[in-house]
């Protein structure tokens, strides 16, 4: 049995059924190492396995939800082999909150970048402080999105505007994001915990059996969709990787 202790991620449990699952680099804005990718994966698995927990929190510590790769810690996959693991990884993470048998409630704060606003977009239900930020900053990159995001996105915003916001990279802000039906709820940056625990808190309350059950019934309508996005995106993401215009932009960027 797990003790959900991970080296860059907070797990905790209240009396009431919810696990707040937090991101823990603040440091480094909870931007994404390997190591918090994977444990995102593992942590997530690990509520979605533990019959305590009945919902779960997603949010992050400190400034910012998660402001997309650390480019400290960029390590440039070289091979497709090594690019392929990476992604499948990043995927793994997706497949985890999306497909996992417990409702997510997102608890956005400050910036959610790249693949951190990916993970906003998993959620069920996902609650965004009104200072918090969001922008896709990969095709400038010579990348693609992951996270089931090329088929969520556009099922939520229409596909125009998704098209707007993977192509351009444009900076939107939470009030923008409740607009377009990506954030579902915006509040008071001091208010956003207590918002989203109090949402997670009426999901555990629920009978969990016609929860999952709903959970599993909205995703599985739409799974086939999903997860031939996904291995799209895997691909065209792997190939940014090993275009040697990709590594020139990152440098840059």
């Amino acid at each position: 049995m797990t003790d959900f202790t991970y080296d860059t991620i907070l797990s905790t449990l209240t009396g009431e059924g919810v696990r707040t699952i937090a991101l823990n680099r603040p440091q480094s804005l909870n931007a994404m190492n390997r190591r918090l990718i994977d444990e995102v994966a593992i942590a997530f698995d690990d509520a979605n396995r533990d019959p305590a927990t009945r919902a779960i929190v997603f949010t992050g510590e400190g400034r910012a939800f998660c402001a997309g790769d650390d480019r400290h810690e960029h390590v440039h996959p070289e091979t497709e082999e090594e690019a392929r693991d990476l992604v499948d990884a990043i995927q793994r993470a997706t497949v985890a909150i999306v497909f996992g048998a417990k409702p997510v409630v997102g608890a956005i704060n400050g910036w959610a970048v790249g693949g951190g606003f990916e993970w906003a977009i998993n959620c069920d239900f996902p609650i965004w402080a009104e200072s918090a930020k969001g922008f896709f900053p990969e095709v400038s990159l010579n990348l693609f999105v992951t996270g089931a995001v090329s088929a969520i996105l556009p099922a939520i915003t229409g596909p125009v505007k998704a098209r707007e916001m993977l192509f351009l990279g444009q900076r939107y802000t939470a009030a923008d994001l409740k607009d377009c039906g990506v954030a579902w709820k915006v509040v008071p940056d001091a208010a956003l915990r207590d918002e989203a625990g109090k949402v997670a808190a009426q999901l555990a309350a629920l009978p969990p059996l016609s929860v999952r059950a709903m959970k599993r019934v909205l995703n599985q309508a739409t799974a086939g969709g999903l997860r031939r996005a996904m291995e799209l995106e895997t691909d065209a993401t792997v190939a940014g990787f090993l275009d040697p215009e990709t590594t020139r932009l990152l440098k840059a960027f």
